[in-house]
């Protein structure tokens, strides 16, 4: 499972839908609080939404859908559906309601189909990962664990084996090839990296906790370079769409 490039596509999807809702919300929101009238709202049982979250998922064989001949499967709509699902109640959105489940599902086979069409993409091209280039990265993850007991006892939790780990780290290095030789992001330049932190800083009175632009422009330089980087893959994903063979199954 390519997870660096699915949790991009989940991101520009789960923006997306986030847009879709912002304006259904805001109508709501008057009502909810007229409704409160001071009351505290239940607590919600984490037993009882975890239920719920993984009864929208499917078993690990089903085809939930094909891509130019490859299938897509149940293990992998499950971990998309996982991120979804958790970008949605970062949010403050209710993933478990009729309406938004219907709406994740079709977003997450969005997001797998896109992620199966630029990985066919990149190996049409011919990107390959080297041996040094991987070893570099699994060395780099390595280092956040005291030994190697605990890096193993990470992989299990994750349900990863060492070599499941390194050929997700091999699709990165191709990916990464892929974005700066074929995408052609465009840099982010430094008026654009001020423009952001006066726009992000304009809403609200500048305070002591207000960070200092030269303390953030780095890290606000990262976040628009990924954008950009999201806007170009999705324009890329719906460019290869026009030709690809798609077959949805859920």
């Amino acid at each position: 499972m390519k997870k660096i490039l699915l949790a991009l596509l989940v991101g520009i999807l789960s923006l997306s839908l986030a847009a879709c809702n912002n304006d259904e919300d805001k109508a709501k929101e008057k009502e909810t609080e007229e409704k409160a009238t001071g009351k505290e709202e239940a607590a919600v049982d984490p037993e009882e939404m975890q239920k719920k979250l993984d009864a929208q998922k499917v078993e690990e064989d089903t085809v939930v859908a094909i891509v130019n001949g490859k299938e897509i499967k149940g293990n992998e709509y499950n971990d998309a559906l996982s991120m979804s699902q958790m970008q949605f109640t970062s949010m403050g959105q209710d993933p478990t309601t009729e309406e938004l489940a219907t709406q994740l599902k079709d977003y997450t086979l969005e997001s797998l189909v896109g992620q199966t069409l630029i990985m066919q993409e990149i190996d049409k091209k011919g990107y390959e990962a080297k041996e040094e280039d991987i070893n570099k990265q699994l060395d780099t993850l390595k280092a956040n664990y005291e030994n190697d007991d605990a890096f193993n006892e990470a992989l299990k939790a994750n349900n990863l084996t060492l070599d499941e780990l390194k050929s997700q780290i091999a699709d990165t290095v191709k990916y990464d090839q892929y974005v700066k030789n074929d995408l052609k992001v465009e840099e982010v330049s430094d008026k654009e990296v001020k423009e952001y932190y006066d726009k992000m800083t304009s809403s609200g009175e500048e305070s002591a906790e207000t960070p200092k632009y030269e303390d953030v422009k780095d890290t606000l330089k990262t976040n628009l370079e990924g954008q950009k980087t999201q806007e170009k893959l999705a324009a890329k994903v719906e460019e290869l769409r026009e030709t690809a063979k798609i077959e949805l199954k859920l």
